[in-house]
């Protein structure tokens, strides 16, 4: 078996993973990261970043290697109905210099972190292994893991010991280090809908705007994809895809081309295979606790929220930006119980519980079951909300986040 002797080993390669590394060997700390894939190109869902995520891509000095990978820009939101806009959220007239949203495939995203993390000879990447054990000191406390290589790792296959000062858990929403370390995940089934997304081929289709339809009683999410491509997410009653699944792929077409009718053509023409969908089971969480002795959680594996709002990427990206901090003082202080690991939870929670609370007010607000007298007073909702003060400060809260969150580049090694 090989081994591993490190500061910090990060569960999970994912965006809250990668920047907290790159963060972390900045400030002169040696990091690990086990990812199970075996390389980055595979499917993602998520791929917007708000104003808030590129602000931390900006100040990490990423942001512009990322962009020349290829991306969207967008400038904003429009909730449809039918081909009426209710609502039209612009993002350009939010204070700069972000003041855009970037659909952006995450494995570029990925790909421009995981790049400046090499630069650092302080980096290992262990690629195409999975997490099998937490390893525990004499006390009991998180104090690294065992990985098993999967088939195509880079290797050839040894698994890995890696002995840590902590271990952070950023491995998504069914977080297997959250589950060895015997943490609830939380879960919350708060939504109404799951999304069943999909992309197609679509040259000259972009509109630069992330699209809300509401029609024939059904709804779905359209933004611009990179390159020439949309990204479809078609809104399902929760745990409805089985029964839907069951009429087959011509009734599937045949529903999205009527919620979708100026799409109908390439939906008809591309959508040939179940293969292209891809099921987003819609739920909200949040770990009982986010730290034991030796061992962080962050990202989803801490939260879980829904698609709506574009938050997942931007919401992962700050809880590294804050984690940063705690971290590198569990470091120097030889102290990494979950009491001082939990400083990062008390900051961090109470940013989610809001951006929930939002979300769920959202979703009841947009993707509600047809009923006659929110279908009557909608209109004026959407229309206060989008020229009012109060739909103001909601547009900054969603593309901002906490603006207090900043990189600590004081923290870094050269300063």
């Amino acid at each position: 078996m090989n081994g591993i002797d490190t500061d910090v080993c990060v569960v999970g390669g994912g965006p809250a993973g990668l920047a907290l590394a790159l963060l972390l060997l900045r400030s002169g700390a040696r990091v690990a990261v086990v990812e199970r894939a075996t390389s980055l190109e595979r499917e993602y869902r998520g791929e917007i970043l708000q104003p808030g995520g590129l602000a931390v891509l900006d100040e990490l000095g990423v942001l512009d290697a990322v962009r020349r990978r290829g991306g969207c820009e967008l400038t904003g939101f429009q909730l449809c109905d039918g081909k009426r806009v209710l609502m039209d959220i612009d993002y350009t007239r939010l204070p700069g210099p972000h003041n855009r949203l970037l659909s952006l495939p995450q494995h570029h995203l990925l790909a421009g972190l995981l790049a400046a993390c090499e630069e650092f000879d302080t980096f290992r990447h262990l690629a195409g292994h999975r997490l099998r054990e937490l390893v525990r000191d004499g006390d009991g406390a998180v104090a690294g893991v065992l990985a098993a290589a999967v088939a195509g790792a880079a290797d050839g296959g040894e698994p890995v010991r890696v002995d840590a000062g902590l271990v952070v858990a950023a491995d998504g929403r069914h977080s297997k280090a959250r589950r060895l370390a015997g943490i609830d995940a939380g879960r919350l089934d708060v939504f109404e809908q799951d999304v069943l997304w999909f992309k197609l081929h679509a040259p000259g289709a972009a509109t630069g705007k992330v699209r809300i339809f509401r029609t024939g009683g059904s709804a779905a999410i359209v933004h611009d994809s990179h390159p020439d491509r949309l990204q479809i997410g078609w809104c399902l009653p929760h745990g409805g895809y089985g029964e839907l699944a069951r009429e087959g792929l011509p009734a599937v077409r045949a529903r999205l081309c009527a919620a979708l009718p100026e799409l109908a053509e390439p939906i008809g023409e591309q959508l040939d295979s179940v293969k292209r969908l891809s099921l987003l089971d819609v739920f909200a969480g949040s770990a009982e606790r986010w730290a034991a002795d030796g061992l962080l959680l962050i990202g989803d594996a801490a939260h879980t929220l829904g698609p709506l709002g574009a938050q997942g990427i931007n919401l992962a990206l700050q809880d590294a930006v804050l984690a940063h901090p705690v971290v590198l003082r569990a470091l120097d202080s030889g102290d990494a119980g979950a009491e001082a690991l939990s400083a990062f939870e008390r900051v961090r929670r109470p940013d989610i519980e809001r951006v929930l609370k939002m979300q769920k007010m959202q979703a009841k607000g947009m993707f509600a079951e047809p009923n006659p007298v929110a279908d009557l007073i909608r209109p004026a909702v959407a229309g206060l909300i989008g020229r009012t003060p109060v739909g103001a400060r909601i547009t900054r809260r969603i593309a901002f986040g906490n603006p207090g969150i900043r990189v600590r580049t004081d923290l870094f090694a050269a300063a």
